[in-house]
């Protein structure tokens, strides 16, 4: 199976390289008038990658150590930071200075950078409601890109996505540095080979620590936030702190719950462990809020189920946000069942196995490390012009961010639904209900685009 999606990416990615087109910074397309077409600049092997990071608040703050760890070997660079946020741009652009000696520009309207011919890749650590439209509008001005998890809001706006990656030839990497853990692909190496038996079940585990948020209400915007680029293609609701700049994750509009934030990772290594590359045809979820009384609109406690009846494969996904016991050490990880043992991945870059019934332990490791080597196969992929040599390809940022959505949706329309993995839509009892949350409204000019 893996084999054949390598091979399938290798023969799309050698192609004609296509002409991009760069969205307008005033946004002309508010009444569909397609901008100007623009040429991606193709740089040689020994060129030096000016790389933009879009929000630095959070995430980006990582993505621009990264860069900078890489600058010299991988000769690349950070040479913009763009945030709506201008109080937290001139902090980081601040700190930029004192960390690295030199000054690094800074753009509130992200739209200015992608027209750009001077920078050459993207990463985004934007809320997720504008991941998509992001990597899309980035693929389209001539960009690469680094997407954090997850890679989409909606499982519609996975396959435009990898429409955009494929018609541009560009190289869009799914932030899931576990796939780039030396010891987490040993892990994988060993379920291949038959360590643990027949895998037929993972989990998913996210213990995470989530306090009561409260509900502070509405407030004045502050000074320096363009609160409509913030929002983007998402309602603008009336401004409140308990969205800005990291609760909205908690919010259906912005954000997907924990299982479409930290989730990910888990979500992507469970359907890399089990060796499925399609969504599951039926898919349940519950759970709810029964701890806090504060604004929250996601469920503290989830658990989900996602069959694969044609391959004997199941997938379990828990979300606890308090006090709970750690399944074998793994509160943030995942499990993989096989007929003859076990295997646990506790957190980043550490696994172990446990065989037969009395549970000897079998072969374990731990290496960190992942998040540079994530980073620097997306440089050598960009290098290459070569998606097959990807650990974290496009496909895989929307499958696994999709898997996250299933269960939401089953969530939150409270029953179970059946799939067809193959249409990607849902089929039977309730379909058009469900069919109406694979996509979502989008807010104008922040469009997401029919043909990208």
């Amino acid at each position: 199976m893996e084999n054949s999606r390598r091979n399938f990416v290798r023969t799309v990615a050698t192609g004609t390289l296509a002409a991009a087109v760069a969205p307008s910074v005033l946004a002309q397309d508010q009444k569909k008038k397609k901008p100007a077409p623009a040429a991606p600049t193709v740089k040689g092997p020994n060129d030096r990658l000016r790389i933009a990071v879009f929000g630095v608040n959070g995430r980006g703050k990582s993505h621009i150590e990264e860069i900078m760890k890489l600058s010299e070997t991988a000769n690349i660079e950070v040479a913009v930071l763009c945030d709506p946020d201008m109080n937290v741009l001139q902090q980081r652009a601040a700190d930029f200075e004192k960390t690295y000696g030199k000054k690094v520009m800074i753009e509130q309207d992200f739209r200015r950078t992608l027209e750009d011919k001077t920078i050459d890749a993207v990463t985004i650590a934007t809320p997720n409601h504008w991941h998509a439209l992001q990597v899309i509008w980035a693929c389209q001005a001539g960009k690469d890109v680094y997407v954090e998890k997850p890679a989409t809001h909606n499982i519609y706006e996975g396959k435009k996505m990898i429409e955009a990656a494929y018609k541009y030839n560009r190289i869009v990497q799914h932030g899931v540095q576990l796939r780039s853990s030396v010891a987490i692909r040993e892990a994988i190496q060993h379920l291949r080979d038959g360590l643990i038996g027949r895998v037929y079940m993972s989990r998913g585990l996210v213990y995470r620590w989530r306090p009561d948020i409260g509900d502070k209400g509405i407030s004045k915007i502050p000074d320096g936030l363009n609160y409509d680029l913030w929002c983007g293609p998402a309602p603008m609701r009336p401004f409140t702190t308990n969205l800005v700049h990291y609760n909205w994750h908690w919010h259906w509009n912005y954000g997907n719950g924990d299982v479409g934030n930290q989730g990910i990772h888990e979500t992507d290594l469970c359907m890399w462990g089990l060796d499925v590359d399609t969504l599951p045809e039926r898919i349940t979820s519950m759970g709810g809020k029964f701890l806090f009384d504060d604004c929250k609109e996601v469920p503290e406690i989830q658990s989900s189920i996602y069959h694969y009846p044609k391959e004997k494969k199941i997938i379990q996904f828990e979300v606890r946000n308090w006090c709970t016991n750690l399944e074998d050490g793994a509160g943030v990880g995942n499990i993989f069942y096989g007929d003859k043992g076990y295997l646990v991945v506790k957190g980043y870059g550490t696994y172990e196995t446990y065989l037969g019934e009395k549970r000897e332990k079998g072969p374990a490791r731990s290496e960190g490390g992942e998040l540079t080597l994530h980073f620097k196969n997306w440089i050598d992929a960009i290098r290459a012009r070569d998606m097959s040599i990807q650990n974290g390809p496009v496909q895989t940022g929307h499958l696994a961010s999709s898997l996250a959505h299933l269960g939401n949706i089953s969530y939150r329309l409270g029953r179970q639904l059946e799939f067809d993995p193959v249409a990607e839509r849902f089929i039977g009892d309730g379909e058009n209900e469900a069919n109406a949350m694979l996509s979502r409204e989008y807010r104008a000019p922040y469009l997401l685009p029919e043909i990208v």
